[in-house]
């Protein structure tokens, strides 16, 4: 039996810290983890793991404001939300307006598509 031939390879760079370690998962067939290598400490092994199971990502993006400096006003998510949740929540806040002043971490909109997630404002205007 040909191993490799049951095997994927998947390589990811992380992003948890600068160096950008190349880490490669092998899986078998059925997606179970055989092996991480590649990563030089252990928070590449846990973000490969990760994104191999349930991606996650945080969100930066802007809403309207009236009366402002600039006419958007930067906001963040107040954690990570699934991957596959990122246009749900853009859709979400895509209408958004909000009059100033605004305080830097005001809730704009309190748990974003029921993902116990709130957007904040990332500055003040």
């Amino acid at each position: 039996m040909n191993k490799d031939a049951d095997t994927v390879k998947k390589v990811f760079t992380c992003i948890v810290c600068p160096r950008g370690c190349e880490v490669t998962a092998t899986l078998d067939k059925g997606g179970d983890i055989l092996s991480i290598e590649g990563n030089f400490c252990p928070r590449g092994e846990t973000y490969v793991r990760n994104e191999l199971t349930h991606p996650m990502r945080q969100l930066t993006t802007t809403v309207k404001i009236d009366g402002g400096i600039y006419s958007r006003l930067p906001v963040i998510l107040s954690g990570e939300i699934p991957k596959e949740r990122m246009m749900d929540v853009m859709e979400a806040v895509s209408d958004v307006k909000v009059t100033s002043p605004i305080k830097r971490g005001d809730v704009i909109v309190a748990d974003v598509c029921g993902l116990n997630v709130d957007v904040i404002a990332s500055r003040s205007m």
